[in-house]
């Protein structure tokens, strides 16, 4: 049996574990953004003097549902659940990446020291040991 590939296949589940985190750190960055920078509402298409906001983290005002009844575009732009939402996705991905990380880097520790030890037999029976 060809040595390298269980350590071919051992790299390539490590690289879809970095990929799936890297792809955890895209959502955990866009939820950030939402949470923590402020933004521009028009309350009309083309409309030349947007509302300026807030961040959502930082700011003391209702949540979109109290702010349609008051008239505050801002509360109606960004709220909760959309960042909640992209925490929820991002968890399931973060865990998957994180056990193919670590199932790969495994796999390619105990291939090496497989091999390892096939090169040390095989010495000890070069020797006549």
């Amino acid at each position: 049996m060809n040595q390298q590939q269980p350590s071919n296949r051992a790299s390539r589940i490590r690289a879809w574990g970095i990929g799936l985190l890297a792809v955890a750190g895209l959502l955990w960055t866009w939820c950030a953004v939402l949470l923590l920078t402020p933004y521009d509402v028009e309350r009309k298409p083309g409309d030349e003097y947007p509302v300026q906001c807030e961040s959502r983290l930082f700011t003391d005002r209702g949540t979109a549902n109290e702010g349609r009844f008051r008239g505050d575009y801002c509360a109606d732009e960004r709220d909760w659940p959309e960042a909640l939402a992209l925490l929820g996705l991002s968890l399931p991905v973060s865990v998957a990446g994180a056990v193919l990380v670590t199932t790969g880097t495994v796999h390619r520790t105990m291939g090496a020291h497989a091999e390892a030890m096939r090169e040390l037999d095989a010495i000890a029976d070069a020797r006549g040991v």
